[in-house]
């Protein structure tokens, strides 16, 4: 693998690195930076870019004097990133060993430079939103490259071409290996929100082993709520939908409030599904919006990217409502042109529709 330096990251690791390979094969070769994440922080953030389709991968975290097995930490990013996207393993495994071992060479390609330097700027944007969700705690991660490779960029100083960076690696990957790209175990899940005049669904795949505050993201996206409010995880044996089996928490906050409860952040969905069919999922304690996830099926051998929505009917609610019986009355209100509330209705709400649009319906992996 020729990982090419930029002069800012071979002088920060104190080497000076061979000339790079002309001949190399590009799927082989990444550009590697050394920059900061925030404008009055010190460089934390190598940022990797593959010479063939632009993926992405960083390492967050990586302060001075952290270099001596920096070699590895690249290829175990490399890899970590591939299989954080649900890549098939043998696919994983066959790309580093035809890579080869970190070989570090002088990077002197202009256009190189500046295509890792603005992929850093997105890098960051990332990671900071990441720091502002976790109030600052976040520790090294070395997988949330894919999130920048999942924006479309153009190739050619003429922007001959508009792709997604993940696209082409994982079609690269497949056209090397010939084999699936994908290749997992996933469920099949049909989420229901109940709001007594209708019902707003969503059937999604997910990963198995998705873990629950990655599924509430993925829920937050697919009803397009804004994160704003407390959550947590309900599960229910069978037959019974009043008293949870398990609740699972986001924070030990929660715990002051349920010491029966359970933090989520190391668990999955595999843990508990399909052993327990019935999971509630509620967003904002005071509007108490309770989704129902019912487990449809088992599909042992994913071969396409998720978390994927299927199917989605049913416009959600706007936020901070008022709960259910808020939503019927504004709505009313909203659809009613002779209503004494219908200007103010308007007004309120903005851009809020009381039909889905046709995007939000539309079948679409959900990037998260």
């Amino acid at each position: 693998m020729q990982i090419a330096l930029t002069g800012k990251l071979a002088k920060a690791m104190d080497i000076k690195p061979a000339s790079a390979d002309p001949d190399a094969n590009p799927l082989f070769s990444w550009t590697a930076n050394w920059t900061n994440t925030f404008d009055d922080a010190e460089e934390d953030l190598i940022v990797m870019v593959n010479d063939a389709t632009r993926f992405t991968v960083a390492l967050f975290g990586v302060k001075s004097g952290g270099f001596r097995d920096i070699a590895e930490k690249m290829v175990a990013a490399v890899r970590n990133t591939l299989l954080a996207m649900q890549i098939n393993p043998e696919v994983v495994d066959a790309y580093l060993r035809l890579a080869g071992e970190a070989v570090f060479v002088a990077n002197r390609d202009r256009k190189r430079a500046a295509l890792v330097s603005r992929q850093g700027l997105e890098a960051a944007l990332v990671v900071g939103d990441m720091a502002y969700e976790s109030e600052g705690e976040s520790g090294y991660m070395d997988t949330f490259g894919r999130f920048v490779s999942e924006k479309p960029v153009y190739s050619g100083n003429n922007r001959e071409r508009l792709f997604v960076p993940v696209g082409e690696m994982v079609t690269a990957l497949a056209e090397l290996t010939g084999k699936p790209a994908y290749k997992y175990r996933a469920f099949e899940l049909l989420v229901t929100l109940d709001l007594e005049i209708y019902k707003a669904t969503r059937r999604l795949i997910v990963p198995a082993d998705i873990a629950f505050p990655r599924l509430h993201t993925v829920l937050q996206e697919a009803f397009r709520w804004d994160g704003a409010h407390l959550y947590d995880f309900r599960i229910f044996e069978r037959g019974r939908k009043r008293k949870p089996a398990i609740r699972l928490v986001a924070g030990e906050e929660d715990l002051l409030y349920d010491s029966g409860a359970i933090l989520m952040a190391e668990h999955t969905l595999s843990e508990y599904m399909p052993a327990y069919k019935h999971i509630r999922y509620t967003y904002d304690m005071g509007d108490n919006w309770e989704h129902d996830i019912k487990f449809v099926r088992v599909i042992e051998d994913c071969a396409e990217e998720s978390p994927r929505l299927l199917e989605a009917s049913g416009q959600s609610p706007p936020e901070d409502i008022g709960g259910v019986g808020g939503f019927i009355n504004f709505r009313e209100a909203f659809l009613d042109p002779n209503h004494p509330e219908h200007a103010e209705a308007k007004a309120w709400i903005g851009y809020w529709s009381p039909e889905l649009k046709e995007w939000d319906s539309r079948p679409r992996v959900i990037s998260c």
